[in-house]
């Protein structure tokens, strides 16, 4: 019997008491205590892999890689709310490590909140499900999550509440997990949670909540960071000034709840219309920005254009229907000759849109130092610039 690569058995000592210690059961609680050292040392490998991780989907594939190196369950899914403000669920479910869609979708976890309110360890389903039949309402979500088939939901709590949750489905040979397996697998579903609960409060700290875009207190730093590299490498950046036009008819005629929901909506063509290493934020009420690093003034009005018509095609929902909606852009360039700061830059982005919307809406405008010129918008209603 190997015991931890010691030389317990060769200790005389050991060998006349063998008979003894063997019947006592010594020798078992030393075997298991090995068992629980290595399993801990694993724990803290998989911890150290999940934690090192940079994003939400990141720490989902590095726990779903880690758990199924151990038990391989049936399925692993994820739920959470990417923002703050709002209801809406994110489910992710992953089989034999692999990505899979479903076919049936949670609307909310608001019903497991007043559970998880006063119990927020991880719990086996079958204790849960019988909470979540003690709340009105729920027999929809019960026959989701029966169709799911989870055997042990980990919550993903935070300052804020209930963020989300972990499923983790029964074993693929359908075997019961085991009081240690389980120990386990909660032991390491608390690092996921842990690791998810902290990017939400980075990602909440650094987005806007009604968009999910980047905020202004983003921007800032990372628009001085860029003006700092540009000046240290010879490339160029470009920055991006996007503004709706007449929004406040959105607001004014159709409520405040529609503004919301064309704002909602720009901000999801945006996100489709950027690279990942573009920065898209809101600037602030209808104003957004697109830092795009390593972009020519001509690259970047490509982007701009290719925006611009996106957003003229886009429909947002609304009874009654919504009128088409538009926006006005600027661009500015800058490059290690710019010789301006963060201020300026921004300034010059502004001029530039400014003058999109005194040149008829709809339209890009480049920032230049004898005045901002119109680059393209043939499609630009030509109004008059009172009521932006």
């Amino acid at each position: 019997m190997e015991l931890n690569g010691s030389n317990l058995l060769s200790n005389p000592q050991i060998k006349e008491n063998y008979d003894l210690l063997e019947r006592i059961g010594i020798f078992d609680v030393i075997e298991k205590l090995g068992r629980d050292i290595r399993n801990y040392q694993s724990l803290l490998f998989s911890a150290a892999e999940i934690f090192n991780r940079v994003s939400i989907e990141e720490i989902m594939d590095a726990a779903v890689s880690q758990i199924n190196k151990q038990y391989l369950p049936s399925f692993v899914a994820f739920l959470w709310k990417p923002l703050q403000n709002r209801t809406d669920v994110v489910l992710k479910s992953y089989r034999d490590s692999e990505l899979v869609s479903l076919p049936f979708a949670i609307e909310s976890i608001a019903p497991f909140e007043p559970f998880f309110s006063t119990h927020r360890e991880p719990i086996l389903y079958s204790l849960l499900r019988g909470a979540l039949e003690r709340e009105a309402g729920t027999a929809a979500l019960i026959a989701v999550m029966d169709d799911l088939g989870p055997e042990l939901v980990i919550p993903i709590l935070g300052l804020s509440g209930l963020y989300g949750l972990i499923l983790v489905g029964a074993k693929q040979g359908g075997e019961l997990y085991t009081e240690g397996e389980l120990l386990f697998i909660s032991q390491l579903m608390s690092f996921v949670s842990q690791a998810i609960q902290s990017q939400i409060h980075y990602e909440h700290s650094t987005r806007d909540a009604k968009t999910g875009l980047f905020n202004h207190a983003f921007l800032v730093p990372r628009l001085n960071e860029e003006l700092a590299r540009v000046k240290r490498t010879g490339f160029t950046s470009s920055l991006i000034v996007i503004d709706v036009d007449k929004f406040k008819n959105f607001n004014d005629t159709y409520g405040h709840l529609a503004g919301d929901r064309v704002l909602e909506y720009l901000a999801a063509v945006i996100k489709k219309s950027v690279r990942n290493d573009d920065v898209p934020s809101r600037f602030g009420g209808e104003e957004f920005t697109i830092l795009l690093p390593n972009t020519t003034e001509d690259s970047a009005l490509l982007v701009a254009r290719r925006l611009r018509n996106n957003v003229a095609a886009m429909t947002v929902p609304w009874d009654p229907p919504l009128p088409r909606v538009t926006i006005s852009l600027g661009v500015v360039s800058f490059d290690r000759d710019t010789g301006a700061g963060i201020d300026e830059v921004i300034h010059r982005g502004d001029e530039a849109l400014y003058h999109s919307k005194k040149s008829g809406r709809n339209c890009t405008s480049l920032w230049r130092e004898h005045g901002p010129i119109v680059a393209e918008g043939d499609e630009a209603e030509h109004i008059t610039p009172e009521a932006s």
